[in-house]
């Protein structure tokens, strides 16, 4: 019988299994920095009543996870909104329904602080991603999203 999955709120000292889980969303993305820099923001993020990491655990192994941060808003009667960024699931465990969990969780987390609505974004363009996050309770023709990306 396999374990449990549960989902939490990802643990201050889970930051290494956070960084190892990244390298299943973007494979070419530079390896975080050894200088302390991932600890710090990782300290800061934690500090922050904003976010909220959310992960799917088996035992104490991290499998999938997101991040929803919730913004403070003058308008929709000082309702914030929030972005969730960072879906993943590791390789290994894609197709057990971890991710679309962690995305209820999410939207319940976002509704229970009043939050008026949840924008998710994806640098994915295969339609079986956008399906997936359609069924996961997104519309992917409500608002169209711009980038601007820093200059090199």
């Amino acid at each position: 019988m396999s374990e449990p999955i549960a989902i939490r709120t990802i643990a201050a000292g889970d930051l290494d299994q956070l960084l190892a889980l990244y390298v299943h969303l973007n494979p070419d993305d530079s390896p975080p920095p050894e200088n302390g820099i991932s600890a710090t923001t990782w300290r800061t993020i934690q500090a922050s009543p904003h976010i909220r990491h959310l992960g799917a655990y088996a035992g104490t192994a991290l499998l999938a996870c997101c991040h929803i941060v919730l913004i403070p808003n003058l308008t929709r009667g000082c309702r914030p909104y929030g972005v969730i960024e960072n879906v993943v699931t590791h390789r290994d465990h894609r197709g057990q329904g971890l991710a679309t969990r962690l995305l209820h969780a999410a939207l319940d987390h976002a509704w229970a602080h009043g939050a008026y609505k949840v924008v998710l974004t994806t640098s994915r363009r295969d339609e079986a991603t956008l399906r997936f996050y359609q069924r996961a309770g997104f519309d992917r023709f409500e608002k169209q999203a711009f980038i601007a990306r820093a200059p090199h």
